[in-house]
């Protein structure tokens, strides 16, 4: 689309191609000292999952080391990962959190 000014000067319009913002994936990380009730309970407060979809998060964690919460953008995906580490901490487990860019 164009406007053509009475002196000739023509004007384009374009429209800004916004793309989407990089999305973050929510991570846990298995260790020998978090109890697994403790895992759940993270996920149904803190990712909104069902006590079943936690505990078949929790499982993977648990048999491969990690264990994907939720994917977000990238101001969410850190807070959930302070929220996370800070309720561990409160509770005295090793429970580790952590977000990479997918």
């Amino acid at each position: 689309m164009s406007t053509q000014h009475k002196d000739g000067t023509v004007l384009e319009v374009r429209k800004a191609k916004l793309k989407p913002p990089p999305m973050f994936k929510v991570m846990l990380l298995n260790d020998d000292y978090t109890p697994m009730e403790f895992v759940v309970a993270v996920l149904q407060k803190f990712f909104a999952m069902t006590r079943e979809r936690a505990t078949q998060v929790m499982l993977k964690v648990h048999r491969e080391g990690v264990g994907v919460c939720g994917v977000y953008p990238k101001d969410v995906a850190a807070t959930r990962v302070q929220q996370v580490a800070a309720y561990a901490r409160r509770h005295q487990h090793p429970l580790q959190c952590v977000m990479e860019e997918s």
